[in-house]
């Protein structure tokens, strides 16, 4: 049986079985230690109260009064000492008693059948309708000596309630297997739904109907399974943005190149054509080549690699040296570059961390308006280093905000590919801060500027 649900309810359906074996067991072990001894003494007790009755009114009809008294629900059976045997009330099953049980109640003792009857099988010593499961007592008639067995007669006190009690327990088997059945189905269908959608999820369909209302641990994993498979969607979606950006920006430089090494086939070409081609070439070289060792490092981050090689860096200087390598950068679009730049050294991967300021900055001048302005501060607060890139470019949008550091997203304005870059830059920015223990922060009015915050723990 390979079903989930057929393994649950012959489970269950065993263990109500093996239970019930077990309870009937441990009272069949209650029955014959503690209620049968005690039904023997009940027995007992009657059964030498009707030999009393019958010693202390001898004018009586003995065999009238033990009718009647079997009528009460008891069997009952007599025997003198010539050997004479009467039964009274229903008939005993098995007369089968050995001659020195008889003549030891005949002596004037009391027989304790009921007590050493055998235990071999179950609760043996209530239903066996036996003589030697009985209580033997001596009665004396008229200067007769008689020996009366005396055992509840149970076919009679349970005439009626035999059958209620056998309709009971048909209908509570019967009953416990289909609401076992019934709840092994309430239990499992969520579980085969949440199969079909696993089979659902590897054929790319993201969108699931899952039932999400229970309060238990099946809701639970359902509104789990449902995050999960937004998750997969979004991880998709960005695999396949990332497909096409990569195709983008491996295919364009590629076509530039092809189409000006064909233009410098031509041999009606003077020398100012050929550098200026030569010099596009080299331009398209250098972004593959910015591309690849882009990818090469978002690569090994998420390997997690062991990149960091920390040591104590000046981050000041860092910037600083920046800042003098894009002097012809800022001047060429007009922009004032201002900076606060108080010496502050942190633990960390000074390669890294350099790549985190350059992209920063880059991103800062490339898309600021001409003759803006950028201004780059640096302060301590505490056990962390804070470095702030502000600018007054275009701005962003609030759902533009949600993804910059997202891989190969560009905003609207430079999806145009009127600004040169590949997308990465941000995302890179963010691994380093991340994997240095930091975190890194934007706020951006669209039109107006737009501010990056990186804290970094200094120790």
């Amino acid at each position: 049986m390979k079903s989930l649900y057929g393994k649950f309810a012959v489970i269950t359906i065993s263990i109500m079985v093996l239970s019930s074996i077990v309870a009937f067991l441990l009272s069949n072990v209650y029955y014959q230690q503690h209620l049968k001894p005690l039904n023997d003494q009940k027995n007992t007790r009657i059964a030498e109260s009707i030999a009393a009755f019958v010693q202390d009114n001898p004018s009586i009809d003995l065999e009238d009064y033990l009718s009647h008294t079997a009528e009460t629900g008891y069997q009952l059976y007599l025997m003198d000492a010539t050997g004479h045997e009467q039964s009274f009330g229903a008939p005993f099953r098995d007369l089968s008693l050995s001659d020195s049980a008889k003549k030891h109640v005949l002596d004037g003792h009391i027989y304790h059948g009921i007590r050493h009857f055998p235990t071999d099988t179950f609760v043996t010593g209530f239903f066996a309708n036996e003589l030697r499961n009985s209580i033997g007592v001596p009665l004396t008639y008229n200067n007769t000596d008689y020996a009366l067995f005396i055992r509840p007669d149970i076919a009679l006190l349970f005439n009626e309630m035999h059958y209620l009690f056998a309709w009971l327990l048909v209908l509570s088997i019967v009953l416990s297997i289909v609401f076992v059945l019934i709840g092994t189905n309430y239990l499992i269908k969520p579980i085969a739904t949440l199969t079909k959608a696993t089979h659902s999820l590897a054929n790319g369909q993201f969108h699931l109907d899952l039932p999400t209302a229970r309060k238990d641990e099946l809701g639970q994993l359902a509104k789990s399974f449902v995050h999960m498979a937004k998750k997969l969607q979004q991880l998709d979606d960005t695999r396949k943005e990332f497909i096409s950006n990569i195709s983008h920006d491996i295919q364009s430089p590629l076509s530039n190149m092809k189409g000006y090494t064909g233009l410098l086939e031509k041999e009606q070409l003077n020398e100012e054509e050929k550098n200026q081609y030569i010099s596009i070439i080299n331009g398209e070289i250098n972004r593959l080549s910015t591309l690849t060792k882009q990818l090469l490092l978002l690569a090994s981050l998420d390997r997690n690699e062991d990149l960091l090689q920390k040591q104590p860096v000046n981050i000041s200087t860092q910037v600083k040296e920046l800042i003098r390598n894009a002097q012809w950068s800022t001047q060429d679009k007009g922009i004032s570059l201002s900076y606060s730049l108080p010496d502050l050294t942190i633990n960390g991967d000074p390669s890294l961390l350099n790549t985190v300021w350059d992209n920063l900055l880059t991103n800062a001048i490339k898309y600021n308006r001409p003759n803006g302005s950028i201004d780059i501060s640096l302060k301590r607060a505490g056990s962390k280093a804070i470095m702030t890139f502000s600018d007054t470019g275009i701005g962003m949008q609030k759902s533009e905000l949600d993804r910059i550091f997202e891989r190969f997203y560009r905003i609207d304005t430079a999806r145009t590919r009127s600004i040169d870059g590949t997308g990465l830059g941000l995302s890179i920015v963010a691994d380093i801060v991340d994997l240095h223990g930091g975190q890194v922060n934007v706020v951006s009015i669209p039109g107006e500027g737009t501010a990056f915050r990186v804290e970094l723990p200094i120790a």
